[in-house]
């Protein structure tokens, strides 16, 4: 393996190390931006490894957060934290697996349709159970996890999926999920099983979204279903990773930094105006950039530039 080949890994590396810094450089108003822009990049690049290539628009990345998130209210305080996060990163797994399963033959609007009555769904039945068995409408997380930690674990994580990431685009499963987004008939022709593929990833995507969810619990004193499973999180990260752009790896980045700083703008000066806003927001994304902002600037770059010479008329005799 050549240096060439090593860069985009080094330079990930690289770069976590010094982001390592930031919770001893910062006051606690910015350890918190941070961690937030962390959590959303992380869900917006794992989103955006599913749905980039195969073109699936996912709304179900609340149900394996909130999975993850109701795993550690659930276990916290019954098993050591190591394997209370593998417990959650199962058994998001295993959740993936059976919606995979039920909906990855189904595309276009009915996929969208499906996994936003997921979310819902899931929800309403966390509600049931914590109203009829538990006879409480929530659960208290009381864990001696500091904001430093939870930084690290998830720059920790996103360090893991932005190295996974590379590796896929460069592996014969990442070749084939862009066959299969571009002609799925045709990459059956070619002899590549869609169905396998999708599904593989799709699992992956979830448990990295579960664990993500589930590292962010002991942030919440509290956690109800309102609160682990709130479908607008589902519609931010679809937002970020459409801003950003999915041609380039960094889009997913640039998207969840841009918006976590809008967020915390339009949170603290227009609460009650967020969702429309929020709709504003994706309305003029998808119209004006509907490539992201990676792709806007890849045409740019692209873009030949013009001739400003100087040239000496040409005088016929």
């Amino acid at each position: 393996m050549n240096t060439t080949t090593l860069r985009p890994y080094l330079a990930i590396l690289a770069a976590a190390g010094l982001l390592a810094f930031t919770p001893l450089l910062v006051d606690s108003f910015w350890l918190t931006l941070a961690i937030g822009t962390l959590n959303y990049m992380i869900l917006a690049t794992a989103w955006g490894q599913f749905s980039g290539p195969t073109r699936y628009v996912s709304l179900a990345s609340v149900v394996f957060f909130g999975i993850g998130a109701y795993t550690v209210a659930v276990l916290g305080e019954v098993l050591p934290w190591p394997l209370v996060l593998l417990v959650a990163l199962l058994t998001g797994m295993g959740m993936a697996l059976l919606v995979g399963l039920a909906t990855l033959r189904l595309a276009g609007i009915y996929f969208v349709i499906f996994t936003f009555g997921l979310s819902e769904m899931v929800r309403q039945m966390v509600t049931w159970y914590e109203v009829n068995i538990t006879q409480s409408m929530g659960r208290y997380v009381f864990l001696d996890i500091s904001q430093e930690t939870i930084f690290w674990q998830l720059l920790g994580l996103l360090t893991l999926v932005l190295l996974g990431a590379v590796a896929l685009h460069r592996s014969r499963l990442g070749f084939a999920l862009r066959v299969i987004g571009g002609n799925e008939p045709m990459a059956r022709h070619f002899g590549l099983e869609p169905t396998r593929a999708k599904l593989g990833l799709f699992v992956a995507s979830s448990a990295v979204m579960a664990l993500a969810g589930a590292i962010m619990a002991p942030r919440w004193t509290y956690i109800d279903p309102a609160i682990a499973f709130n479908a607008t999180l589902s519609f931010q990260v679809v937002i970020m990773a459409m801003l950003g752009g999915m041609s380039r790896l960094w889009g997913p980045l640039l998207g969840a930094l841009l918006m976590s700083i809008l967020f915390e703008i339009l949170g603290s000066h227009f609460p009650q105006a967020f969702a429309l806003l929020l709709g504003l927001v994706f309305i003029v994304i998808v119209y004006l950039l509907p490539n992201g902002l990676s792709g806007r600037l890849s045409q740019l770059l692209a873009r030949p530039a013009p001739d400003l010479s100087l040239k000496e008329p040409h005088h016929e005799r």
